[in-house]
């Protein structure tokens, strides 16, 4: 097991108390497991269906592997005007 931190921005950092969570993480896991770890914590069930997760500032698909050295966000929806 290895831990990994995801930053938390706008919003998320609102539902989840905090601009970073420290999740373990078995080697392998995909970014839907990291997913599953996150909606596992308290405040996290208002997260939307499908977040957006950024691995080393580039978006992610949901079965990427993901490292512990890697920097992981969790990206709210963007509103423009």
């Amino acid at each position: 097991m290895s831990t990994v931190t995801v930053q938390l921005f706008a919003s998320y950092a609102e539902l989840l108390g905090a601009p970073t969570v420290e999740l373990p993480l078995a080697p392998g896991s995909t970014v839907k497991d990291l997913l599953s770890r996150i909606r596992s914590l308290p405040g996290a069930s208002s997260l939307p269906n499908a977040p957006r997760v950024a691995i080393n500032r580039s978006f992610a698909a949901s079965e990427q592997i993901v490292e512990a050295s890697d920097e992981i966000a969790l990206i709210p929806p963007v509103a423009g005007g």
